[in-house]
């Protein structure tokens, strides 16, 4: 319900901090498939970030962090 209200006012970015991580496997991927289709309709830009390694397919760029550091940009697409 969150992620709907927060893309019902078309926002530019949608910030979203552990999205899956109170759900099981198939609905998490069911909510993150949600949010990247309701972004690309909406020219939206998602700012997630994630321990669930099972969900970065989506991703067009992922960076990881370490330890408060970043160490590493890649580009996905």
């Amino acid at each position: 319900v969150a992620i709907a209200r927060a893309l019902v006012g078309n926002p530019k970015i949608l910030l979203a901090d552990e999205p899956t991580a109170a759900l099981d496997s198939k609905s998490g991927r069911e909510v993150v498939d949600l949010m990247q289709q309701l972004a690309k309709e909406q020219g939206c830009t998602i700012l997630l970030v994630t321990h669930d390694n099972r969900i970065l397919d989506i991703a067009d760029r992922i960076v990881n962090m370490e330890d408060g550091r970043l160490n590493g940009i890649k580009a996905v697409n």
